[in-house]
């Protein structure tokens, strides 16, 4: 069946009545999608070829140059001193203990900071942002605390909480609280006004406005902050660690350090990183989770190809 149109005849199917997609439109949609995939995968694999050609020509010059004698391995280390002190720690532990130990404390403080910071920095954000009269009181308190070194807030909370988990936990809450919270105040300034005023037309409380308008609005802009906010979490564990603590990754480094072991350094170094690593894996996949009504972005194009 088909219907005259001024464009011409459009065929339709007879059991709805509705326009019906020609065999020619759905194979040329149906091309489109297979080469839009192949050109995802194009992609990614040159994207992983480059980035294993960078690893192996970083780390191979590297031990290359150690090995050879131009570079000094006692102030410089090689990867294959790394992976000795590696295997080391893991078969025979460390002078603190295990080296799963080691990890599960300084993973332990950087959760519970980041989580803490997190929750604080998304309440005390959203709230000054949402009431400019707590936004002006509290601003030059907030300023003058963020312009204080890590390293001394480090150094008071060993002094007053210990050599325990809380002064690590307090100082990765104060490293990711900022980080949180100037993203979140900055998200709920930024909330489209005409979206708040059609709410409260609608009969919505300030509650439900903040709930449903403000919070989902600024989403955005806490995912984003949460990217970098487990690494800040990370690294105040190890700096209140390396200022004072009896286990923990930071106490490998500044053993390593005082034993003039550079490759102990580095592989405390690198066990960071693979922590870190994972927590940003888990952190994307909580944002295509949170984040799904958004564009699809190229990452989001590659994880489904």
């Amino acid at each position: 069946m088909s219907i005259s149109t001024p464009e011409g005849d459009v065929r339709t199917d007879p059991t709805t009545g509705k326009p019906a997609e020609t065999a020619e439109s759905s194979g040329r949609n149906g091309f489109l999608d297979v080469g839009a995939r192949r050109a995802v995968r194009r992609r990614r694999l040159l994207v992983r070829a480059i980035q294993l050609g960078l690893f192996v020509a970083i780390f191979g010059g590297w031990q290359l140059s150690s090995s050879m004698g131009w570079i000094d391995s006692f102030f410089f280390g090689s990867p294959s001193g790394i992976v000795d002190q590696l295997t080391t720690w893991a078969q025979s532990g460390t002078d603190a203990g295990s080296l799963w130990e080691q990890i599960g404390v300084t993973l332990e403080e950087a959760v519970l900071g980041f989580v803490i910071g997190v929750l604080l920095g998304i309440v005390c954000g959203v709230a000054l942002g949402r009431v400019r009269l707590l936004a002006e009181v509290f601003a030059p308190y907030i300023k003058a605390i963020n312009a204080v070194p890590r390293i001394v807030l480090g150094s008071v909370f060993i002094v007053v909480l210990g050599f325990g988990l809380s002064s690590k936990v307090a100082l990765a809450i104060v490293l990711v609280f900022f980080v949180v919270f100037f993203n979140a105040f900055q998200g709920t300034r930024e909330v489209d006004r005409n979206l708040i005023a059609n709410a409260r037309i609608l009969g919505a409380s300030s509650a439900q406005v903040t709930w449903q308008v403000v919070l989902p609005s600024a989403l955005t802009w806490i995912i984003a902050s949460l990217h970098s906010s487990f690494g800040f979490a990370l690294i105040g564990a190890i700096v209140g660690e390396f200022l004072g603590a009896d286990k923990g990754l930071g106490l490998l480094v500044r053993q390593a350090q005082g034993n003039f072991n550079i490759d102990g350094v580095f592989a405390a170094m690198v066990i960071m990183a693979v922590l870190a690593l994972v927590a940003e894996a888990a952190i994307s996949r909580l944002e295509r989770r949170l984040l799904a009504w958004r564009p699809p972005q190229l990452s989001d194009m590659e994880t489904a190809a």
